[in-house]
Formats: structure tokens, C-alpha cells, sequence
């Protein structure tokens, strides 16, 4: 068998995403893929690799896994309790997955979508140039006990790298644009949609997030007399109860409900690791300062790979003690003094 990894247990909501699959809204499929986009490039950068490599999306909990090879392996997005063999490995950070071993990764701790990332990606096929499950459209399916997936080959050898990620799994402030509907909301209505605090539903899914108000609902001034037009992730969509709706990775490719506004896609991660419970505010903040917004975020993408430390590793936790070079490390230091 080549390089492949086990699937012996896993939570309802575990898939395999990548960055999606554009271009096929005219056709009725949004884009899908990776619900926090930034996971997939915190990953690339802790492997070395390219963030268009699948990995496993974990919505909430994970499960237990092996690998039938000496693989590398990193932990990214809505930190969650993980351990291989029961020793605990360190979140946000790569690891070496020896083969035989079992990787239990358990229920999130903060945030809702965490993110298994092989060393040289997962290699399940293709379908419209994408190997991203999108179960709203039917493409591919949820993992279950007793599937194989094959991983392909790693070009890589280093781990034990740890990234600062910053929080995005607590709630906060999302940034939001106006658009051609954001004028069928009364000036008022627009000021409290800002004043007011959102918890985010427990009604929620890759599809989208409904975020409940604190005091009354939202409405247009037209109601909800609007046509069906195009929607993509991130637009905002008031529902007849007067709560927004933020549309996610594998929303519906057209919609009849007023859009107050849009999510920048640099915020998007936020929203999609917003926990039920969990408190958002929404900010309209002005063309100019969305792009300026986009163009840091895209930069901070590219610099991640500079952005990462060692990771300090206890050696009561390291099984293959042995094989670091630990005295020939002593010697080369003190020749040097």
C-alpha cells in the first residue's frame, strides 16, 4: 500500500478540504472548500509545503488516526486536545506521526474548525479540479471508521516548528462593507445593526451563521420583496425574523433575502470559528480601508513561514530521544566557545 492515512474514528463533521473550487457559480456551485481559509496556510507554512494541499477539516471534535508510514503532521485552526500515543502534542505546531502510531485528536477547546495537515497533502481524487468535500452539492462525504486515505509524497522533513496564530476563536469585532442593498436598510437601522452585540446560533453549518441580536431584529425597507440574485461567502443576508444570516463556504449560489452588508474575506475567518455562544460585533468600515484590510492579511499570509518559532519539546514526551544528535550538538558547541 502506498503512503496512506487510517481513519479509526472520527466526529460527524470531519472532511477533506482544500481551498475550493471557483468558477462554477454560474453552474449553481458556490466554492466550498476550507471553512477558515487561514488554517490551510498556517498549515502550509508549519510543513513548508503549498496551502493548495488538501487537509482534514474538523468541525468540533476530531478522532483517532494512523499512518502507515513515517509521516509529518501539523495541528492548525480551533485548537483541540490531540496526542499520538498519549503523549500531548502542541497546538499551532508540526509533529513527526510515526508509522503504527495513533494520533487521538479530541473535542475543540475554543473556536469550532480544526485542521489535520499531512506532509505532502492529501491525495484523494479530484472532482472539477478540487478534492474539497462540498456535502451541499453532494461532492464527497463525511470521514467514517474504517476509511484509507492516500497522502502523497513529502518533499519535506523537518517538524517540531510552532506558529503564533493570534485568537480568532473568541469573537470580537468582524469588519463589514456595505453593498447595492445596504441603502434598503434605514439609516437607524444601519447605526444599531453597529451598537448591537450578536451571539452566534447554535443553528449554524458550513452554509452559513445565524448571528442572533440583542434587542429587536433587522428589516428593510422594502421588506423582503427582493429578487433572487447571486450570493457568495460572506455576504450578510437579514432573514424574516430580522436576524442576520453570514453565508460560509457552502452557501447557496443565489438568494431572495436583503443583504445588509458583507463580511470582508479576511474576517470570514472569524465568523466561522465564532463558537454558539460566543459574542460578534460588526463594523462598517469604508472601500478604502477593506482593501487596505486585505492587502495586510495578504501579506501576512506570505510572511508565516518567518513568523515561525521551534518548538520546545519536553524529553519525557520525545519517543525517538535517541536519534537527535544531542552530543555531537555539545561537542560543535563547545568548539565553538
Amino acid at each position: 500500500m502506498s503512503r496512506a492515512l487510517i481513519v479509526h474514528q472520527a466526529g460527524p463533521g470531519v472532511t477533506v478540504q482544500d481551498l475550493g473550487r471557483p468558477g462554477y457559480l454560474a453552474y449553481g456551485l458556490s466554492r466550498g472548500g476550507a471553512a477558515d481559509r487561514l488554517a490551510l496556510h498556517e498549515g502550509a507554512a508549519l510543513l513548508g509545503q503549498g496551502a493548495d494541499m488538501a487537509a482534514l477539516e474538523m468541525a468540533g471534535m476530531g478522532g483517532t488516526f494512523e499512518a502507515n508510514e513515517d509521516m509529518r503532521i501539523a495541528l492548525t485552526g480551533a485548537p483541540m486536545r490531540a496526542s499520538i500515543d498519549g503523549a500531548a502534542l502542541a497546538w499551532n505546531a508540526s509533529h513527526p506521526l510515526p508509522a503504527g502510531a495513533r494520533l487521538t485528536i479530541g473535542p475543540a477547546t475554543a473556536g469550532v474548525y480544526g485542521y489535520l495537515h499531512l506532509g505532502g497533502g492529501l491525495a484523494t481524487p479530484e472532482v472539477l479540479g478540487a478534492r474539497s468535500a462540498h456535502l451541499a452539492a453532494g461532492i464527497g462525504a463525511a470521514l467514517a471508521a474504517g476509511d484509507t486515505l492516500p497522502v502523497g509524497p513529502d518533499r519535506g522533513r523537518e517538524t517540531g516548528r510552532l506558529l503564533d496564530a493570534g485568537d480568532r476563536f473568541s469573537g470580537g469585532e468582524v469588519r463589514v462593507v456595505a453593498g447595492y442593498q445596504t441603502p434598503m436598510f434605514p439609516d437607524e437601522e444601519i447605526a444599531r445593526f453597529e451598537r448591537t452585540r450578536f451571539t452566534r446560533d447554535a443553528r449554524g453549518n458550513r452554509m452559513g451563521v445565524r448571528l442572533d441580536p440583542d434587542g429587536d431584529g433587522f428589516a428593510a425597507r422594502a421588506g423582503l420583496t427582493v429578487l433572487s440574485e447571486a450570493i457568495v461567502p460572506g455576504d450578510i443576508q437579514v432573514t424574516g425574523d430580522g436576524a442576520p444570516f453570514v453565508l460560509m463556504a457552502e452557501c447557496q449560489t443565489t438568494g431572495g433575502y436583503p443583504r445588509i452588508g458583507a463580511v470582508l474575506p479576511c474576517d470570514l475567518p472569524r465568523v466561522a470559528q465564532t463558537a454558539p455562544g460566543t459574542h460578534l460585533r460588526l463594523r462598517f468600515v469604508p472601500p478604502g480601508e477593506a482593501l487596505a484590510a486585505e492587502r495586510r492579511a495578504a501579506e501576512a499570509r506570505e510572511g508565516l513561514r518567518r513568523r515561525l518559532t521551534h518548538l520546545t519539546r519536553d524529553p519525557h514526551d520525545i519517543r525517538d530521544l535517541l536519534s537527535y544528535q544531542l552530543i555531537s550538538g555539545a561537542i560543535a558547541g563547545n568548539e565553538k566557545e
